[in-house]
Formats: C-alpha cells, sequence, structure tokens
C-alpha cells in the first residue's frame, strides 16, 4: 500500500440536493458516516454510506434507519456515490423536451429523462414559435428536483406575462445534463431573485459553492432589473471602483446573504424580461466571484494569510484535479454533519 492515497474531511448535507467533494486523486473507496442522522436516530436517515469502484457509479450500500427505528441496510443504484475527472466530457447527451408548463416552479416533461434530484441541466432553443415560448431562461444552467420519470422542476416562476407554455415537442427545445458542473468553483452564477433589504439576499439557479467571506460582483443588464449592483461604488474610500460585497451569510445550496445596503434607490429584480430581449442577445443575470488567495493557505475568512501577503478570499480554484460527488440519497438534510474519507488503494478492492 505503500502508494495509497487518503483524504477526509466533512461537508454540510443538502435536501435532496448533491454535493462535489474535490480530491487531488480519484477515489476507488468512498465511506460516509452522517454523525447528525447517527445522534438523533429517526425513520429514513442514511447513517453510514460504502461504496468501491467495483460497484456502479452512483450506487451504494448504505445503513439506515426504519420506521422502530431500528438500523438496517439497504442497496442504492441512484443517488449515491459517483466519481468525476475534469478530463470528461462537460455535458451529456441531447434530450427532446416534450413540454414546459407556465408555473412556478416550471415543470419539464422530458420522456425517461434518466436524471436525479440535484443534477444540473441546460435548455437551448425553448421557443414554442418564432416569437413565443421561453428563451429567456435557455442556456441557464438549473439544478433540479425530480417529480416523476418523465418530469422534473426548475428553481423558476415562468407563470409570468412573457412567458409561453412549451407544448408537443417543439422542434429544437432541447435538454442536456452537465455532468460536471462544479469544475470551477466558485464560479460565476445565474441569478434568480434578489431581495433587497438592508443586506442583499440572493438566489442561484445552481448550487452557488460560497462561503461566508466571499467577495461578489454582479453582472446584470437593465431587463433583468437592480441594475445599480452592477454599478460603483459610492463610498468615499471605494469611489468609482466596481460595487461589491461579503458573503456574510450562506442560508442554502442556492442562495446567499451579502452585505450591501440595497433597502434604498435599488429598482426590483425582474424574472421576467420580453421574449424580443431574449432573441437579442439578452445576457443572463451574474453573480460572480472576485479575488485571490491560490498562492497559499487562508487563516481568516475576510483577510486570509498568503506567501505575498494578505487577499480576499479565492474566487476561482481551477478544479482539473477529481473527485467524488455525494448523490441525492446519501447526502442527509439541511445542516446535517457529514464525515468522509476517500481512498485511492494501489491494489485493487
Amino acid at each position: 500500500m505503500e502508494y495509497s492515497k487518503l483524504a477526509s474531511g466533512k461537508v454540510t448535507g443538502v435536501t435532496g440536493g448533491i454535493i462535489p467533494v474535490n480530491l487531488p486523486f480519484i477515489p476507488n473507496v468512498v465511506e460516509l458516516n452522517n454523525f447528525t442522522a447517527s445522534t438523533t436516530p429517526a425513520s429514513g436517515g442514511v447513517v453510514r454510506t460504502y461504496w468501491t469502484s467495483d460497484m456502479a457509479q452512483a450506487s451504494a450500500i448504505q445503513y439506515v434507519f426504519n420506521a422502530t427505528p431500528v438500523l438496517t441496510t439497504q442497496t442504492t443504484t441512484t443517488g449515491g456515490i459517483s466519481t468525476f475527472s475534469a478530463g470528461a466530457p462537460l455535458l451529456g447527451s441531447t434530450q427532446q423536451i416534450v413540454s414546459i408548463t407556465k408555473a412556478n416552479p416550471a415543470v419539464v416533461t422530458v420522456t425517461s429523462h434518466g436524471y436525479s434530484t440535484g443534477d444540473v441541466v441546460i435548455m437551448t432553443g425553448l421557443f414554442q414559435s418564432t416569437t413565443t415560448g421561453m428563451p429567456q431562461i435557455a442556456s441557464m444552467p438549473f439544478v433540479i428536483t425530480v417529480t416523476g420519470t418523465d418530469t422534473f422542476t426548475i428553481p423558476w416562476n415562468t407563470n409570468q406575462s412573457n412567458y409561453t407554455a412549451l407544448s408537443g415537442s417543439p422542434t429544437g427545445a432541447l435538454v442536456r445534463k452537465v455532468l460536471y458542473p462544479y469544475l470551477y468553483f466558485p464560479g460565476v452564477k445565474v441569478i434568480s431573485a434578489i431581495t433587497t433589504g438592508s443586506t442583499t439576499t440572493i438566489d442561484t439557479t445552481s448550487n452557488h459553492n460560497l462561503v461566508v467571506g466571499n467577495e461578489v460582483a454582479f453582472s446584470i443588464s437593465s431587463p433583468w432589473g437592480t441594475t445599480q449592483l452592477s454599478g460603483t461604488s459610492s463610498s468615499i474610500a471605494n469611489y468609482g471602483q466596481e460595487l461589491t460585497g461579503y458573503v456574510t451569510a450562506v442560508n442554502s445550496a442556492t442562495e446567499v446573504v451579502v452585505g450591501i445596503d440595497t433597502s434604498s434607490g435599488y429598482t426590483a429584480f425582474n424574472s421576467n424580461p420580453t421574449v424580443a430581449q431574449a432573441i437579442a442577445g439578452l445576457t443572463p443575470p451574474q453573480m460572480r466571484t472576485i479575488g485571490d488567495n491560490n498562492t497559499g493557505s487562508a487563516t481568516n475568512a475576510y483577510l486570509p494569510t498568503t506567501i505575498n501577503g494578505p487577499s480576499i478570499g479565492g474566487a476561482f480554484q481551477n478544479n482539473t484535479r477529481q473527485g467524488f460527488i455525494i448523490g441525492n440519497t446519501s447526502s442527509g438534510t439541511t445542516s446535517d454533519v457529514i464525515l468522509w474519507t476517500a481512498y485511492a488503494m494501489d491494489y485493487p478492492t
């Protein structure tokens, strides 16, 4: 076992979602222990998950509490553990969209889509006719919630005046799964909602991967509203510089609070631009991280010390390494503490 590799750590659970764990190797054994679920036994609580490379991707052996609750075992072929490598194709196969409803959240129908809750997809060509449909949300990455063999929802309100329901498998309306949506993190994320106030709450269409202390900036064109976030700072110290703010709280995998006061002088976010604006090349509203601490380790969330002196918590880390993904049946519930151990053994498992 001279050249075996071992890594361990902990992550916070995400209800019904997936959790990527980035490593400098591809593991062939992964073990998860849900500390929270083990502490308070409850029906359906998965307390331990085990996977080896001899098993299929996304499968796992699980220890779970039954209704009594008594600890028992089960296996899963979806939502378990899978590995990833940056050299792999980034998008899955193309599938035809049958329909998308006018609803909040919108319901997408794709025959036998094969997706799991927490997957990220991108849709293209969302026209019902040459002038109607939902092209406003084309090319946006959405983390989905599977509701049936043929259906899933996306976190977007299409029950608005400028959206027309899709039906009858319109030509060119297609969807593809983003196989490895976390190759770069935290990355640039599409905004689905903005709540203004003394602090600003940002919702994103897919996992933001931010932590408290990250610094963010915004690119929002006029049809989306709240364009003032794309402006410059009015403070004396930073006058004329791009307006930025620090993440002060992480509410969920797709929601953060930013320390920017938008209670006065900021227009409301508008998720209802027109089809004509989309045809003209409307750019999605975006939140992006700035700063760099790729030259050292952070010792403070706001001003980490690196070999080049103080810097802002890293904006982009190039995840061209490898790792594993904790699927939706193994990721616990929000705030669960999950302890993980990954091995890359130099002998077969």
